[in-house]
């Protein structure tokens, strides 16, 4: 019988055991695996958001707990668009209201005459004119059921719709574009922007721009990658000490499983291995039973539980104020994590079991009943 073959037969002898094992260390993975995708997807909705417009970054204000939170003076905007290198600095302001099933809906206001300089595709209409119109995107035009020509209710006042347009990023095609000053109102944040799109003039080196302002301007923060989200929005950096955290609980409690099931293997098998013992196999060798049997069970585990994963951060879709800002993504980083912890599932699970059968002298394991 071959070393392999020894290993599945071990591991089938109770399969319902074996099973429900498994079981409870997928549902640790699919968790790590789920929360990961949809994780990643957000970060990659703000990463779109950031260089909106075209823009090398975003200004907002440093230390704001949450984006939405931020206040940026419209004198600051001013200023920053009068620095010598920059090219065009638009502030806007994100407001997220309530719209028929989307409770996060996003509403950005932008200055009419700044607006004409942003690279919206307009798919029909015109651009902003009065008070009470509203651009709407392409996503949220299809999730409302309206278009062009047609009116919507936006913080329980009603807007006529006079443009559709496409942004390229989530998060704008998925919300509307109001005039800058009706959103304030709506808003009741008066001569505030939430933040500044800046794009650097020819020649100049973005970095070096952001650099500048956050020097000149203190209060504020430039973003702009993913990872500079952290100096105005608290979310991304919970997000992701959520996901270490549930991965350390789910190695734990996988572990903690593994090892009822491996110690009770090794009790019900205590015969058998001395007779291998006597039969010359080595310390080493039982390690490796032991262990080869543990890794196969997490790595079944790791599979299901992946899978699992995956299907249920693609479930998420279904619920329509999800799938209007995210879409789940699958960096290389969350399968290899995912691989990672059913590794040291298997090692800190398998570690007293294969102990304790090594320990076993031959003698004493023929002697066992």
């Amino acid at each position: 019988m071959s070393f392999s073959v020894l290993v599945l037969r071990n591991l089938f002898r109770q399969r319902v055991r074996t099973l429900l094992t498994v079981l409870g260390i997928s549902i640790g993975i699919t968790t790590v695996v789920a929360l990961g995708a949809i994780t990643s997807g957000l970060k990659s909705s703000m990463g779109e958001l950031v260089h909106g417009g075209g823009a090398d970054f975003m200004v907002a204000q440093a230390g704001a707990s949450d984006l939405t939170f931020s206040a940026v003076g419209e004198e600051d905007v001013a200023a920053i668009a009068a620095r010598a290198d920059v090219s065009r600095a638009t502030g806007v302001l994100i407001e997220v209201a309530d719209v028929g099933s989307n409770p996060y809906f996003m509403i950005f206001g932008y200055a009419p005459d700044e607006l004409r300089g942003e690279p919206l595709e307009l798919l029909s209409g015109r651009l902003l004119d009065a008070p009470q119109e509203v651009l709407l995107g392409a996503d949220a035009a299809a999730a409302l059921g309206v278009s062009t020509g047609d009116r919507v209710e936006l913080e329980r006042e009603t807007f006529d719709v006079v443009g559709v347009y496409r942004a390229g990023d989530r998060l704008r095609d998925s919300g509307a574009v109001a005039p800058l000053a009706t959103v304030q109102r709506l808003a009741s944040k008066q001569d505030v922007v939430t933040g500044v799109f800046v794009v650097a003039r020819a020649g100049a080196d973005a970095e070096a721009v952001a650099a500048g302002i956050e020097l000149e301007f203190p209060h504020l923060a430039a973003i702009a990658t993913v990872d500079d989200y952290a100096e105005v929005d608290q979310g991304v950096e919970i997000m992701d000490a959520l996901t270490l955290a549930i991965s350390v609980l789910a190695v734990g409690i996988g572990a903690i499983g593994v090892m009822n099931t491996m110690i009770m293997s090794v009790f019900e098998r205590t015969r058998e291995l001395g007779v291998l013992r006597a039969i010359g196999w080595r310390g080493s060798r039982i390690l490796r039973l032991i262990g080869a049997e543990a890794l196969f069970l997490c790595g079944l585990a790791a599979v299901a539980g992946t899978l699992v994963g995956v299907a249920a951060s693609r479930a998420v879709l279904l619920v329509p104020s999800v799938s209007a800002f995210l879409e789940p993504a699958y960096p290389l980083s969350i399968f290899l994590r995912a691989l990672l912890v059913g590794v040291a599932v298997a090692l800190a699970g398998a570690a007293y079991p294969a102990l304790r059968a090594v320990r076993l002298s031959p003698l004493e394991a023929l002697r066992y009943e």
